[in-house]
């Protein structure tokens, strides 16, 4: 099964539940060689699930020493397919290691 790193909207359970129609299962983790930044939100659906007119989004730094905490949910490649629908262009869907161990698809700036 795959999974889905979330440090954002993704990890609130009514976003999930609006998305998924049900709460993922996940467990907390931190992905490496990233920094958070914030992104404007325009698209009205997005705005209307999450609520929020800004979410964080993640800039690749190369360095592995960087890390952002967050989630990582185990989703079905059905559960991929409705996550592209919702993140908005600025965000492009990459795989990326885990402090874990684990590789993770995440979305990170375009």
């Amino acid at each position: 099964m795959p999974l889905l790193f979330s440090y954002g909207t993704l990890r609130d359970p009514a976003v999930q539940r609006a998305n998924f129609g049900r709460e993922l299962a996940g467990r907390d983790d931190r992905i490496l060689g990233f920094r958070l930044d914030q992104v404007e939100i325009t698209d009205p659906h997005v705005l209307a699930v999450s609520g929020r007119t800004h979410h964080p989004i993640l800039i690749a730094t190369g360095d592995p020493a960087d890390a952002v905490a967050g989630s990582a949910l185990q989703v079905t490649e059905d559960d991929l397919l409705r996550a592209d629908e919702y993140e908005v262009d600025d965000y492009q869907r990459v795989e990326a290691p885990l402090a874990s161990g684990e590789k993770a698809w995440v979305y990170v700036a375009r």
